[in-house]
């Protein structure tokens, strides 16, 4: 019997293997009962991994909405979100194309070379030794001026993120926005991209999250931020007729050489701040950091079967790649303004919003990549033509099936699930929701072993504890930080990698015990700028004790879990007055193993009494919703 329906499934697979699929007509079927869940039970998982936390009340609506019909509307991402906009709305940064944001928000740099151009500060009042002076300086251009420093973009970017993640009905959208971004890391610590990172995210990942992978990687590929931050706007190469002609012409070599003349003479205001930049793109050549990365993070991965010569090959490909000069009034971008189509044409240039293809260091040679031929004459398309072929590769299909995997279901994957997200992603050509169908339409995605099996990242742990407790975030900023003493600053993982998804990176007693701190600030109102109300979230009823406290908030907060294990887990530090003092001594010194000796024995102790004893060993309401909150058991998604 088990042989006669291997066969047949084996049959309804061969038949189907080949067939194209549009996305838009994948039914949604959720085997959640096959895994003995109950609907409320596969609500609640459904939201654990589709959305930042489950909120009180929002396990009965999706039921009552339909769990099938909830995902739709979240793959359709068209909720309005008012109170979100509203919040949004004093954010200018959001709304700015990268030419006001390099010309609005400086850094430091950039703002006293604007300070001497304009005559605001002389050059010899600069002195970085002098920390307090430095600052003044800054201060005098930035009032005279009207730009902003750098740091005010960084804090706009931070604080949306926080605000989408806790305010936001399209819950879906902003997980996936935050996975993308993960997978096509650009980091705020590399100088060169920071100012391009608030609309990398806008314009090259929030886009395309529900459509093609190669989209987004040809965004990503020629948005500012991932040109800078990986370097491919250095990677130029000579072997180019075009640039051999321009390199001897005349008039090329006489403005060549007055520049030169002009950047040497020392006595003109800023000249010293540019020799190092200029120094940087006389080295320029061939550049493999980011052909690297691209194989190796963003499409093929580690082990994907390409070689060194191919990541060479790749990087000869997008040799040109750079980025349009948006700097006002300075002598490249007047340059390119006094250019028609017909000129950029003719000198090998193309613009693209903000992106610049430069034709005259292009290599022009042929190359060969994973086995396929490349003319070297098709510029820009041809480095087109090599994303599309290394997006539609089979070891990308099973590397993003695997990440896709990873990130929502389980830290170790089954083969069978990444077979069939890598079987849908050939047969959709790479689209993302119908990915994300095919991974709730199967069995692993619901089994018992993935329920709660995910670690949540601080990011993670942070916004799910304010949407659980509907805290209201005046001062979202306050997140970052926390999440940072937690492990994780958003926005600075210098690595191309991006942040982990496995439980491992981020669990350990540190972390632990950082996240215990983090939930009784929270639910203590010591946090500045972020206000709970733990009595209305409780209907208004102030429970008696701190047994009735942990069992009323357990089922708030932990919905459609088994509570005992964890109430028993937790009952002797609830008992405990001085629980929270204990916690942070512990977290200082960074030890565990501290928390569960001053807990322990004194704890137990405490428990044996009368529950209802004097009110004055029982800890605050607070005290337990922060107990809750850093359990292991919330930890978990």
């Amino acid at each position: 019997m088990w042989l006669k329906r291997s066969i047949v499934v084996f049959s309804i697979i061969a038949s189907t293997a080949f067939i194209s699929v549009d996305p838009s007509s994948s039914t949604i079927r959720m085997p959640y009962q096959q895994a003995g869940l109950s609907k409320k039970q596969a609500a609640a998982h459904l939201l654990n991994r589709f959305s930042f936390g489950i909120q009180p009340g929002q396990i009965e609506e999706v039921v009552k909405m339909g769990l099938e019909n909830w995902l739709q509307q979240q793959l359709e991402a068209s909720l309005p979100d008012t109170e979100l906009d509203k919040r949004l709305a004093g954010f200018d940064a959001l709304k700015m194309s990268n030419e006001a944001i390099v010309n609005h928000y400086l850094t430091p740099v950039q703002i006293i070379r604007l300070g001497m151009q304009l005559k605001i500060i002389r050059n010899d009042s600069i002195n970085n030794g002098d920390r307090e002076k430095y600052r003044q300086e800054l201060a005098k251009v930035i009032n005279a001026s009207g730009v902003k420093p750098i740091q005010e973009l960084h804090r706009q970017l931070v604080n949306q993120k926080v605000l989408r993640a806790v305010y936001s009905h399209n819950q879906l959208k902003e997980v996936l926005t935050d996975f993308w971004f993960n997978h096509f890391n650009v980091s705020l610590t590399k100088g060169q991209s920071q100012q391009y990172v608030m609309s990398y995210e806008r314009d090259a990942i929030r886009p395309h999250v529900f459509g093609n992978f190669k989209d987004m990687l040809l965004a990503t590929a020629k948005h500012p931020a991932m040109l800078e931050y990986l370097d491919n706007a250095l990677s130029v190469s000579n072997d180019n007729e075009r640039a051999r002609r321009q390199q001897n012409n005349a008039v090329f070599r006489a403005a060549r050489e007055r520049a030169e003349a002009r950047l040497n003479d020392t006595s003109m205001p800023g000249n010293a701040l540019l020799q190092q930049a200029v120094a940087a793109r006389r080295t320029q050549g061939l550049n493999e950091n980011y052909a690297r990365e691209v194989m190796e993070l963003h499409t093929m991965g580690v082990d994907g079967g390409y070689t060194q010569k191919d990541v060479t090959e790749v990087a000869r490909a997008l040799t040109g790649w750079s980025v349009r000069p948006m700097f006002t009034n300075g002598q490249a971008m007047r340059f390119f303004e006094n250019l028609n189509q017909e000129q950029l044409k003719r000198r090998g240039l193309m613009i693209d919003g903000d992106f610049l293809f430069r034709g005259d260091k292009h290599d022009e040679s042929e190359k060969i990549i994973l086995g396929k031929k490349y003319r070297g004459t098709d510029g820009y398309e041809e480095g087109v033509a090599v994303l599309n072929t290394l997006a539609s590769h089979t070891s990308t299909a099973k590397f993003i099936a695997t990440k896709l995997a990873i990130r929502f279901v389980s830290d170790e994957p089954s083969e069978t699930l990444v077979k069939v997200l890598t079987n849908t992603y050939q047969q959709t050509n790479g689209n993302i929701k119908a990915m994300i169908i095919a991974m709730v339409n199967h069995p692993d995605f619901w089994s018992k072993n993935a329920l709660r099996e995910k670690i949540k990242s601080p990011f993670e742990f942070a916004i799910s504890a304010l949407r659980a407790t509907r805290a209201q975030v005046l001062q979202p900023f306050q997140v970052f930080n926390w999440c940072s003493k937690m492990g994780q600053r958003i926005y600075y993982y210098q690595a191309p990698t991006g942040f982990p998804d496995r439980a491992n990176f981020w669990i350990n007693s540190g972390a632990l015990l950082n996240r215990m701190n983090f939930g009784l600030a929270l639910a203590t109102q010591k946090i500045p700028g972020i206000r709970v109300n733990l009595l209305a979230l409780n209907n208004n009823h102030e429970p008696e004790s701190a047994d009735e406290a942990l069992r009323a908030f357990s089922k708030i907060l932990l919905p459609e879990r088994d509570h005992e294990e964890n109430i028993k887990r937790l009952t002797a530090m609830v008992r405990d007055a001085n629980v929270e003092q204990k916690i942070a001594e512990a977290a200082a010194k960074n030890k565990l193993q501290q928390m569960e000796d001053d807990l322990g024995e004194d704890s137990r102790m405490q428990g044996t009494g009368d529950k209802d004893g004097p009110r004055n060993s029982i800890t605050s309401m607070g005290q337990v919703v922060g107990i809750i909150i850093g359990s292991p058991e919330f930890q978990r998604k």
